[in-house]
This record gives C-alpha cells, structure tokens and sequence, in this order.
C-alpha cells in the first residue's frame, strides 16, 4: 500500500474540504485504502503526483472517480427510521392541511444510491393512498458520487438492505429479481429525479423546497461547514 506523507495527507484534504466541504482529516488509512489502488493503476509512486493530476484535470473526470472512491455510499432502506415515522405523523398532515396547492417540493441531499428517496416516496404513497395522483409529489435526489446516482436509477438493491421495510411495503414497492436482488418498482422510479450536485455550490434553485433531507451527508462535513450550509 502507498502510504501519504504528512503534506500529502494535508494537501489532499484540505482540497477535498474546500471543494466538497467533506471532512476527512481523520481518515488517514481510509484514504490510503481506497486510493492505492488508484495510484497503482496510474502508475504512480506517491500521492503528490496524482494530487498534481486532480489538480490540472480541465475535464474534472478525474476527482469525479476520487469522489466515487472515498464516499462510503452504504445505506439501506428506513435508515434513521424515525426520521420517517415523523414524516408519516407530523409532516405530511402539515403539508395536507397547508398546502392548496398540493405541490410539494422535496430534496434528498446526499441521496447516495436512492435508499432514502425511495423510501420518503413510499412513505408518502402511503399517506396519500388513493389521493396521491392529486398531489406534486416528485422528489429530487443529489449527490456527488456518480456511481452512486447510477445505481439509484436502476433501482437495484440486495435483499439484506430490506431487511427493515416491512413486508406489506417489500410486498407493494418492490419486484423480486429472483436472484438476491430486488428493484424498485416502475412507478416510484419515475417519483424521483436524479442530479449531480456538490453542497458547496451556489443554490440556484427556482423555489425553496419544504422539506430537504440531509443527515446522510451532513455526518461527513464540519461543524463551520455545516452551519454555512443551514444558515
């Protein structure tokens, strides 16, 4: 394995911090696991000549596949379940009782492989049963791992990352591949929308949203960094 020097280990995450507010100064033998690979495969022999690549990469392929590497993307469906019990008991009556419109605008920021839009579409199928084709209810995930959104557009999870949706839920939403795997069926794919997005980039969103999920991706960035991002 490669091992980074104490520049290296600094200059490479500071400059991850700076451009993706992703916190990794305490994952030293994570960044070695994960990139020496990388670095073998280039032909390289330090992390100073690949930080001078991702430095001088007009095309910006380069930190999109170092994005893919360091970020964990492992997630399951109903992570932080109470977080969805609130949806289902306190949100969604809000919004039922105060939007006429019945226009809802919802971000799953740091959407990772889409577990967790998908479940707040479900959640929200749930809630609003036969009612549902009268409401807006499409949800935009984003991420900056590529791979991850890739995987989110299929659609296509294991089954162990079922294993807390409860059987009338599996049974509706989901449709067994027959091979350990299950997918997403066709109408909550079309619920969510898919975009690349860093958190650090100026928001040009049309209209404010009313209600943005964030705890995955706040867990890796600062506490400065995320009071920027709320504030």
């Amino acid at each position: 394995m490669i091992k980074l020097t104490e520049k290296e280990f600094h200059d490479l995450t500071t400059m991850i911090h700076s451009r993706f507010g992703i916190n990794l100064a305490k994952k030293r033998i994570l960044i070695e696991g994960r990139l020496s690979n990388t670095l073998r495969e280039k032909n390289l022999a330090s992390f100073d000549q690949y930080l001078s690549i991702l430095n001088n990469d007009p095309t910006g392929a380069e930190i999109t596949l170092l994005l893919n590497k360091i970020t964990t993307n492992h997630t399951f469906f109903m992570r932080e379940n109470e977080h969805f019990e609130f949806l289902l008991n306190k949100v969604l009556p809000y919004f039922e009782k105060n939007h006429p419109d019945r226009d809802l605008r919802i971000w799953s920021a740091g959407c990772s492989s889409g577990q967790e839009p998908y479940t707040i579409a479900m959640a929200m199928d749930e809630y609003f049963g036969a009612k549902k084709h009268l409401w807006d209810t499409k949800i935009l995930a984003t991420d900056i791992s590529m791979n991850a959104m890739d995987k989110g557009r299929k659609a296509i999870y294991p089954s162990e990352s079922l294993e807390i949706i409860p059987d009338k839920w599996r049974n509706k939403y989901f449709v067994d591949l027959k091979d350990g795997t299950y997918q997403i069926c066709s109408q909550l794919r079309s619920e969510v929308i898919f975009k690349p997005f860093n958190l650090m980039d100026p928001f040009l969103f049309k209209k404010p949203f009313d209600l943005i999920f964030c705890r995955n991706v706040m867990i890796y960035f600062d506490e400065s960094t995320k009071e920027s991002l709320v504030g």
